[in-house]
């Protein structure tokens, strides 16, 4: 169930709250469905439940990376979100929103700015939504109207 069908199943009951208490319900489900992407990019885990493709084994050069992918990236201060009346948004701004977006979606990008070399990065999904956020959406929602 992505965002679409989401909307088409609560639209309609959603549409009987006051925009204040949209705006509240959208924030509390935004909220809460960031903590939830925040924890699987911690656990390096797709939204489907399966792992990331691991990093490509680096020829000794520098400073090797063993550390999981992602750790600064899943924080407050990268992984945004927002609610208004009539939506909610999570996401990355910025240069954070391009790494993301590069990850995102497996594409070429260059390693350093400074040099014309270019990878082609696995794809490694940071937001989307799994089953659990679904379910914690329409318990939200639920809930919501039960008041």
């Amino acid at each position: 169930m992505d965002s679409l069908q989401l909307e088409q199943r609560f639209g309609a009951l959603l549409s009987r709250f006051s925009v204040a208490e949209r705006r509240k319900l959208l924030r509390s489900v935004a909220q809460k469905v960031a903590a939830n992407q925040r924890q699987r990019i911690g656990a390096q885990k797709n939204p489907d439940g399966s792992a990331y493709i691991p990093r490509r084994k680096q020829k000794n050069k520098g400073r090797i990376k063993r550390n999981a992918m992602f750790v600064k990236l899943k924080s407050s201060r990268f992984l945004k979100h927002k609610a208004t009346g009539d939506s909610a948004e999570m996401g990355f701004n910025g240069q954070a929103g391009y790494i993301a977006n590069v990850h995102q979606y497996g594409l070429t990008a260059p390693v350093d700015k400074r040099k014309p070399h270019k990878v082609r990065y696995e794809q490694r999904e940071l937001l989307g939504f799994s089953d659990q956020d679904r379910q914690l959406i329409e318990e939200l929602i639920i809930d919501q109207l039960a008041l």
